[in-house]
């Protein structure tokens, strides 16, 4: 049976037509290189090579050989290159779970920048409500989630990756434009549009800690499922209220003003992963390290 180090062996004597050298090219010696030619013309039961004094010389017959064998290696390779794009093209993706409504430009750079580092990794995404997504992250349904916090639960790692300062919104005309940065109590003494929290559980725990924190106790205007269902009330007039800097740059709307906050008041975007006995999977450790560099 013809095997494709005898095409090999064949192909470094008919390009170098000299046994020595076409054993040093393969790193092998002269005499069982001669044997493999030997044993391939036996099996074909042709001449493939004049072995005369000074020069070998290829036969007709070696001449065709040398030719398809060149081609069968072109075309092997080929086949190689196919079979590993369609391995990348259809490889298992990593399933990130994205919630409450995260329209940050940071997490659309990580995402990308995942894309042009990792194209043999594909992501797959899906939006879910922070309680849905901690569900998926036990279920395994996805391999990393991102939100501004779920409830907490020991299988789960909540890790912050990035932050945004806390902005102000206000309708459009309100008095507090004009006073330009603002402070949060400045803010609080006005009726506030809120995130439900068991909508959005994360945002919810961190806006209440900074106003306890700057010993705001505000009354509530209204709560809201989205961040556009914030935006659409505090259009409205009916309340004010607050998101992330990241956030606000979505905005393109006239009705509504972003106004900044005094002080070092941010809102933390996390990464989460389920905890594994046996460590996490090598795409979900490569995911996260690129995640925590940005």
């Amino acid at each position: 049976m013809i095997e494709l180090r005898h095409l090999r062996y064949f192909i470094a004597v008919a390009e170098e037509l000299n046994f020595r050298r076409a054993a040093e090219r393969i790193h092998i010696d002269p005499t069982p290189l001669s044997r493999t030619i030997r044993d391939l013309e036996d099996h074909l039961g042709v001449l493939l090579i004049l072995r005369r004094p000074r020069k070998l010389c290829l036969t007709p017959a070696g001449v065709r050989l040398f030719k398809e064998s060149l081609n069968l290696f072109i075309r092997l390779e080929r086949a190689q290159r196919v079979v590993r794009a369609t391995d990348a093209n259809h490889r298992a993706p990593l399933h990130i779970g994205v919630a409450d409504g995260l329209a940050q430009p940071r997490l659309s750079q990580c995402l990308a920048r995942w894309q042009a580092i990792a194209p043999e990794v594909p992501l797959e995404l899906s939006e879910m409500r922070a309680r849905e997504l901690a569900a998926a992250l036990c279920r395994e349904e996805v391999d990393v989630g991102f939100s501004f916090g779920v409830p907490e639960d020991a299988r789960i790692v909540q890790e912050p990756v990035w932050d945004y300062p806390l902005i102000a919104l206000l309708p459009r005309g309100h008095e507090l434009e004009r006073q330009g940065a603002l402070g949060l109590a400045d803010l609080a003494r006005f009726p506030m549009i809120v995130c439900h929290a068991d909508h959005k559980p994360g945002v919810r725990r961190q806006i209440d800690a900074l106003l306890a924190q700057c010993a705001c106790a505000p009354s509530i205007a209204g709560e809201a499922r989205t961040f556009m269902g914030c935006v659409t009330r505090i259009a409205a007039g009916l309340g004010v209220g607050v998101t992330d800097s990241g956030h606000a740059e979505t905005l393109r709307r006239t009705d509504v003003s972003a106004v900044p906050l005094q002080g070092d008041l941010r809102l933390h975007t996390y990464v989460l992963y389920k905890h594994q006995r046996g460590g996490l999977p090598e795409a979900v450790q490569r995911f996260l390290t690129h995640t925590r560099s940005l």
